[in-house]
Order: C-alpha cells, then sequence, then structure tokens
C-alpha cells in the first residue's frame, strides 16, 4: 500500500471535515469523528492542523474556493444574462451533486454567528474574506452590477434555503426564481 504525503492526509482530512461540518455544525462534530472517517488517529489530525477551528477554517475555505471555481468556470468568455444563468445552472448542479458543499455553506454562516456572538472575531473575517472573493467572481461577469450581484446573490442564498429544508423541485416555492435557478429534478432527496 502507497504511503500518502502529509499533503494527501491534509486534503483528505479537508475532505471529511467537509462532510462531518455539513452534517454536524461546528459545535456538534467532533474530531473524533473526522479523525475516523479519514482513518488516522486524532494526535495525527493534529500534527496536520492545530486544532478543530483550523479544521473547519480549512473545510470552510475550500468549499469558498470550490464555489468560487464553479462560477468562475461556468461564467468563462460570457457576461450579463448568459453569465448569470450558466453560473446558475453550474451551481444547481454543483448543490445536486455535491450536498454537503452546500450544507457546509449553511453551517459556515451559523458557525460565524456563534463564534461572534462568543468574541471571536477573527473566525469571522476570514469567512467574509472568502465571502468577498465569491462577490467579486460574480461581480464582474454580471457587468459589475450590484443591484445584479445582489439579486444573483439573493437568489443563491434563497436556494440554499430551499434545498436544505427539503423543498422538492416542482414545489410552488419554486416559481418565483428565474428557470436556471430553479431546483432541477436532480436535486430530490
Amino acid at each position: 500500500m502507497v504511503r500518502m504525503s502529509a499533503e494527501e492526509r491534509r486534503e483528505s482530512v479537508i475532505r471529511a471535515a467537509t462532510i462531518e461540518f455539513a452534517r454536524g455544525g461546528y459545535h456538534g462534530t467532533s474530531t473524533e469523528a473526522i479523525a475516523k472517517r479519514v482513518g488516522v488517529s486524532q494526535p495525527y489530525l493534529f500534527r496536520l492542523f492545530p486544532g478543530k477551528k483550523a479544521i473547519f477554517l480549512a473545510a470552510a475555505q475550500r468549499c469558498v474556493e470550490d464555489t468560487i471555481h464553479t462560477f468562475a468556470e461556468a461564467a468563462e468568455g460570457l457576461e450579463g444574462e448568459e453569465a448569470l444563468h450558466a453560473m446558475a445552472n453550474a451551481y444547481t448542479k454543483v448543490i445536486a451533486d455535491r450536498p454537503e458543499r452546500l450544507m457546509m455553506q449553511m453551517q459556515m454562516y451559523v458557525a460565524v454567528a456563534a463564534a461572534e456572538q462568543e468574541g471571536d472575531h477573527e473566525f469571522g473575517a476570514e469567512v467574509r474574506d472568502g465571502w468577498m472573493r465569491l462577490w467579486d467572481t460574480v461581480h464582474l461577469p454580471l457587468g459589475a452590477d450590484v443591484d445584479e450581484t445582489t439579486t444573483f446573490m439573493a437568489y443563491g442564498m434563497l436556494v440554499n434555503c430551499l434545498v436544505a429544508m427539503g423543498f422538492p423541485p416542482g414545489h410552488r416555492v419554486w416559481e418565483g426564481l428565474y428557470p436556471s435557478a430553479r431546483a432541477k429534478g436532480r436535486l430530490e432527496h
């Protein structure tokens, strides 16, 4: 059996942490569960990351970076309404194919609020930095129009909430969204 490098193991931890945190949130997920999913000991986990917060932030950053990549790739060479629909279609595909990414996003927002209530503003600052990179990635293909970007991001958050709550495709709550933002049959649980 080929041994993984520390970097490969670190990537495994980030993938496992995304799944575990997506399910249980920051406070409801143990580092033991993450270590078990990866197949390493907790002490080894802490050789790769200094603590649970660092693991969560690495998973959160990966989630944001993957979403940025999804939007950038979908919008490449497009602008305006074409870019909008390409990004919306790409996002609905990602959340259907990788539901843990959607749930990790939702957990990120809850974790920021909880951390700030506890006086930890660094945590929120890191997540907000990622959000701003995401905003900028969407903003340019939409013609750097603040209203268009706000509407796109608002629809995205609505989609996140509807999918997280389990509203099936075809439910009347989807009717007001532009067609590319609507849940497709593949979003059924």
